[in-house]
């Protein structure tokens, strides 16, 4: 034991700088496990009330935190040169950041069924979609200020917040005042596979949560179909196509 460091101070820079990304893994699971808690305890709606609150005051102390330990200004709680980026470089930065939350689902996934097997993977992957999918929604409600029932346009707007449409292509296609196709014309994921000459990969079960989750926490109202999604046959336009539709009283 004599080698194993007894303090911080014992570590190199290296060791200090992965410490520190560490940490923020750490502040990071201690947050989704407290709502994820409060989930189980109170309920999704007191719970997403809670974190609401708890994410905004989090990163306003932390911010001024780190900013304070590096030097660099902050507005809003949000860093200033953050806001200062020109439109391309925001362009870019934001597809980055919605390619690596979809890497870390991919991950995630594969470190289950690499372990346990597909079977579980796919358990654990619809399950934690049914808990991700009501968030999103909460969240892109509060960003766009929908109210609590803004019907198929509210819907039709929130689709294009979701972390999936910074990644891939989406289509909406108008059926009237009560209904619309959302279809997704490009995805990242099935292209890879088919790059690699491989069948696409199943998301049915998963997206019959994704989307039914997200679109009844847009509005109740809302109900959701699947026309078809993998491992149904699709057309070459797109992968999947939901319907979503208003219910009438």
């Amino acid at each position: 034991m004599e080698d194993v460091p007894a303090r911080v101070e014992d570590l190199d820079s290296n060791e200090r700088a992965a410490l520190v990304v560490d940490m923020l893994t750490r502040i990071m699971v201690h947050h989704g496990l407290w709502f994820g808690e409060v989930r189980h305890q109170m309920g999704m709606e007191k719970a997403l009330t809670a974190m609401e609150k708890a994410t905004k005051n989090s990163l306003h102390i932390a911010m001024k935190h780190i900013s304070t330990a590096l030097g660099f200004e902050v507005e809003e709680g949000i860093p200033k040169a953050l806001k200062q980026l020109d439109e391309d470089t925001m362009d870019r930065l934001t597809s980055a950041v919605a390619k690596s939350w979809l890497a870390n689902d991919g991950v995630w996934f594969q470190a289950v069924e690499f372990d346990h097997g597909m079977n579980d993977a796919k358990r654990c992957n619809d399950s934690c979609w049914g808990k991700f999918s009501p968030y999103e929604a909460h969240v892109i409600k509060q960003i766009l200020n929908l109210g609590k029932t803004p019907g198929l346009e509210g819907l039709k707007k929130a689709l294009n917040f979701r972390m999936y449409a910074f990644i891939n292509r989406q289509t909406i296609v108008d059926e009237g005042p009560e209904s619309f196709v959302f279809q997704m014309s490009e995805c990242r994921v099935q292209q890879a596979r088919q790059r690699k000459n491989l069948a696409d990969y199943p998301c049915k079960s998963a997206g019959l949560v994704v989307y039914t989750y997200f679109a009844s926490a847009i509005d109740l109202r809302i109900e959701t179909e699947c026309i078809g999604c993998p491992p149904d046959a699709h057309p070459q336009d797109w992968f999947c196509a939901w319907r979503f539709r208003l219910r009438t009283p």
